[in-house]
């Protein structure tokens, strides 16, 4: 990574604290808000010096698109069972790192997630599986989601019509879950970019 000015050394912080804090990268208006920025613009133009110099990575079409590009130290985070209301990776909830290279799933991966049940089973997801999730707050249909509903974690495949949102199981003993996207505490915190199955 190239050296950083001491502005683009103070924005990458924000990314990270925000990041930490609630589980998700901020927004532009919020950068620009934090430093006193006249407008989102210029928040942009420091996000793209910094993408340019390999500091982070600029996802397309999402408002949270920001991805910082170092790895993680040690390896990627694995995040255990998480409390209602929490964010996904809050340090309590982190078991371990896992010193296995990113690039092996053809995505950014940000954390592995342990599946609990078997509700995605017949998408070959089972219980105790490692889910590798990239950080992502919108996702299209069909894809595999990390979701939070009324402060609970689920994982589920996405599907949407306008405002109605369905989380649906790959297993015909659970029911798939109606979600409004205007009314319910709903958000995405990841896409599931691949998976691992400890002992094999």
């Amino acid at each position: 990574m190239k050296e950083l000015t001491p502005r683009q050394a103070q924005i990458l912080a924000f990314i990270q604290e925000t990041q930490e804090r609630s589980g998700m990268p901020p927004t532009r208006a919020e950068i620009a808000a934090h430093f006193g920025f006249s407008s989102t613009f210029a928040a942009g133009k420091h996000l793209q010096a910094l993408e340019r110099k390999g500091a982070i990575e600029l996802l397309p079409g999402a408002s949270r698109g920001i991805r910082i590009s170092a790895p993680p130290p040690g390896g990627i985070p694995l995040v255990g069972r998480v409390a209602a209301g929490a964010p996904v990776v809050a340090e309590q909830y982190i078991e371990d790192h896992i010193g296995i290279d990113p690039k092996l799933f053809g995505a950014p991966v940000d954390y592995l997630l342990r599946v609990h049940g078997l509700s995605m089973k017949d998408a070959g997801i089972l219980d105790g599986d490692l889910l590798a999730v990239q950080r992502m707050p919108e996702a299209r249909n069909g894809q595999i989601v990390v979701a939070r509903l009324d402060g609970e974690v689920t994982v589920k495949r996405f599907e949407r019509d306008g405002e109605r949102i369905r989380l649906m199981p790959e297993n015909p003993d659970f029911e798939p879950i109606e979600v409004d996207a205007g009314h319910d505490d709903f958000c995405i915190e990841g896409i599931v970019v691949g998976s691992i199955r400890p002992g094999f």
